[in-house]
């Protein structure tokens, strides 16, 4: 990406927001943040960032009503606020726009504006009002919408837009920004970014939270690092470099480059062929898809979401029933079979929802780790556990993937979404798969984990030979660990990458957003000159 802007021209030097010496402890005794410091400037991009279970998150919970902490004080514009709830902080002019939108579906743009301050005409809802203070708001920040669009009919950089003019319309002056580039395209990120950009010359103060480093020495003019719950620096960004900033975050040097050798690639462990999908909304997902991953791949898929990859992954591991055309593993059909029986094919998945398909949140990390081999010798003999082998094996994969908890019995709610996601790799790393199915393995999670989880990948390539398919948001991380792409859009194959030499972030964001694509004649001789190898 380009320099959007001199991020360095600060409007106003003038300080409109600072938490003095917060600590925040929890019931169960964990300490979240102590004795942290932040310092906000009128007009200025602010990164905060921290390893997974740093801290950001409760910080800024605190900031915007949430959470109260134990110890500490809140000073906005000059004055000591308490801050009660997040009405209160969107009185006084603090508001956020979550990872996850809050917005509703099958509402238009301009009822999900207003949603919870609803103008009317007496008692009924005045639609028109709505629509005039849709575009007012619009205007007034250079941030066109269509008010009558409705919020399922958008792009994600669009809902996003969608988001911000929402808090904006609230009239805040500090606007908290939680990985608000997740799951946006180079092109929308970049559009973002002037967004961002013309927002800090009208005045306003944005915390910028992200996992991408990249990004953040990009947009930011000033960060703040926070490691378990304390802070290790404050900076200027063009004193820093992105080596320093993960420094500060780990407490050592991360190599952010997968250095990895061609693959070694063998005969064809997945191969799809004319798979169509029809949602329960009459809509076609999957549109006649067909490419093979083969032994020693990682084959990676690009794509905005929504556009198929989603039901892909899961129709592959049985969360999805197999509508129409054909899946195979290793020359046998999954056709009519369940979850557990692919599984027992030797295929793992590392689902994009963690909390609801990847892990148990009230069970321990050994009933976690164990959940696909409980049931085997040496961990049980006749259906009596064998505690100890469970206990030996649990503690291995802890070490081995670095997991930061308490020891085996620990809960994975209690656990940051960085390690409960090395929780969840550990179990499906473990069985070394024939097939590896990976959707967002390193979404949300710290540079740390991200290193760790992706150099896993590329050993089970290295190590065993296994066939990894792998979609990701994340498009340097495409590129970085994946020996070729195919690129997905309103469910079909739009683009074939055997080779990534030359193949950028922009490139594939052209093909992503149906700006281009390849002939089918390209895609499949492309493919057919896969089969032949």
């Amino acid at each position: 990406m380009t320099n959007v802007e001199n991020k360095n021209n600060l409007n106003n030097d003038d300080i409109i927001l600072k938490m003095e010496n917060i600590t925040k402890i929890y019931s169960n005794g964990f300490i979240a943040n102590k004795d942290v410091n932040l310092e906000l400037r009128r007009g200025e991009i602010h990164g905060l960032v921290g390893e997974n279970g740093a801290g950001k998150t409760t910080l800024m919970k605190v900031l915007f009503g949430h959470e109260r902490p134990e110890e500490g004080r809140i000073l906005f514009e000059g004055k000591e606020v308490q801050i009660t709830d997040p009405t209160h902080a969107l009185e006084l002019g603090i508001g956020m726009v979550h990872q996850h939108f809050m917005l509703v579906d099958t509402l238009s743009v301009a009822d999900n504006m207003v949603l919870g301050a609803e103008p009317s005409k007496g008692i009924v809802y005045d639609k028109k009002k709505a629509i005039e203070m849709t575009n007012e708001t619009a205007a007034r920040y250079n941030l066109p919408v269509d008010p009558n669009a409705l919020i399922k009919d958008l792009s994600v950089g669009y809902r996003q837009r969608v988001e911000i003019l929402k808090v904006l319309l609230r009239g805040v002056k500090v606007l908290i920004l939680d990985e608000p580039t997740a799951v946006l395209t180079p092109q929308e990120t970049e559009e973002l970014f002037v967004q961002l950009i013309n927002l800090k010359k009208q005045g306003f103060t944005i915390v910028f939270i992200s996992h991408k480093l990249q990004e953040v020495k990009q947009i930011c003019d000033r960060i703040t690092v926070l490691r378990l719950g304390r802070v290790t620096g404050h900076a200027n960004i063009e004193d820093v470099e992105i080596a320093d900033i993960s420094r500060m975050m780990v407490g050592r040097d991360v190599d952010l480059e997968i250095q990895k050798d061609k693959p070694n690639v063998g005969k064809s462990v997945l191969k799809v062929r004319d798979l169509e999908h029809i949602d329960k909304y009459g809509v076609k997902t999957i549109d006649g898809l067909s490419f093979d991953v083969r032994e020693g791949e990682i084959l990676g898929v690009a794509g905005v979401e929504g556009n198929g990859q989603s039901e892909l992954s899961d129709t592959i591991c049985g969360l999805l029933p197999l509508q129409h055309g054909s899946i195979t593993i290793d020359g046998q059909s999954i056709a009519g079979k369940g979850i557990d029986k692919i599984r027992a094919m030797e295929v793992s998945m590392m689902h994009e929802d963690r909390t609801i398909y990847g892990a148990s949140r009230n069970q321990s990390i050994a009933e976690n780790v164990m959940a696909d081999r409980y049931f085997n010798a040496p961990y049980s003999n006749k259906g009596i556990l064998n505690h100890k082998e469970i206990t030996e094996k649990t503690n291995e994969l802890i070490k081995d993937f670095v997991v930061k908890c308490d020891g085996p019995d620990a809960l994975v709610k209690t656990l940051s979404g960085g390690n409960v996601q090395k929780v969840v790799a550990a179990r499906e790393f473990s069985s070394t798969p024939r097939l590896l199915v990976a959707s967002h393995p390193t979404r949300g999670i710290d540079v740390g984990a991200t290193d760790l989880i992706r150099r896993k990948i590329v050993d089970l390539r290295d190590k065993y030979n296994s066939a990894v398919l792998l979609f990701s948001a994340d498009l340097n991380e495409l590129i970085n660990v994946s020996d070729s792409i195919i690129v997905m859009y309103d469910g079909q194959i739009v683009a074939y990458f055997p080779e990534l030499q030359g193949v950028t972030p922009s490139v594939l964001g052209e093909y992503m957003l149906g700006v281009k694509r390849m002939s089918d004649e390209e895609i499949n001789a492309v493919l057919h000159e896969e089969e032949e190898r």
